[in-house]
């Protein structure tokens, strides 16, 4: 997912300045970029800064950018050091490389029905697909959902994360905080989901589109 955008002074097109289609060069599959990643990880999870670290493990904070950019190969005493330091086994450094990466096919039809809260407002929910704890450290929950004439307005959703909402069929009137967005086929909506949201208007059903919730895993 980009961080940010730039924009191009000629076209005044944004620019991101993540490339979505880019394909991870070997160098980030090796040990020491793995071992890089999860030192870094566990760092900032504690909030530690890298002064501190090199404090806790007698390092120098140029070897602690060295080992968390990939660039040095650790030895094992420098990852006990570590390991005793950020209170993690010392195996949670090879976790990145070792790890396999989770993939979930949903087949059409196939999503399992499931209960929120705007299922008692007659909002049917099929989660099309869940993958846990992952290197990410983001857990995405993708929804399809479907309104009918026996569905209520419910706008007033409220919980953590970032949701996005892309509109397959109907039309409908989507509140987020104070305002409400007229959506139809092919629109996107996408916001903090901290805020109460949710359908306000039924405008011609059925109504269905999908839901995608994303927000940090549990520590």
């Amino acid at each position: 997912m980009p961080k940010t955008a730039k924009r191009d002074l000629k076209s005044g097109r944004k620019i991101l300045s993540q490339d979505p289609h880019k394909v991870a060069s070997s160098r980030e599959k090796v040990l020491e970029v793995a071992i890089g990643k999860e030192v870094r990880a566990h760092r900032r999870q504690q909030k530690m800064t890298v002064f501190a670290l090199a404090e806790a493990t007698g390092l120098s904070i140029g070897m602690l950018s060295k080992i968390e950019n990939g660039n040095t190969s650790p030895s094992l005493t420098t990852l006990q050091a570590l390991s005793h330091a950020l209170s993690v086994p010392l195996t949670a450094f090879l976790r990145g490389f070792e790890e396999t990466r989770g993939a979930m096919l949903t087949k059409a039809g196939e999503g399992a029905e499931t209960e929120r809260r705007g299922t008692r407002a007659g909002h049917q929910y099929n989660l099309l697909g869940h993958i846990g704890s992952n290197a990410s450290g983001v857990v995405v929950e993708p929804y399809l959902i479907t309104l009918s004439e026996t569905s209520d307005t419910f706008p007033t959703f409220q919980h953590d994360g970032i949701e996005t909402i892309y509109m397959l069929e109907g039309e409908l009137g989507y509140r987020h905080g104070n305002v409400v967005y007229f959506l139809e086929t092919g629109d996107t909506l996408f916001f903090d989901a901290d805020a109460p949201h949710g359908p306000e208007e039924l405008i011609k059903l059925p109504i269905r589109y999908l839901s995608i919730i994303a927000y940090p895993q549990a520590s």
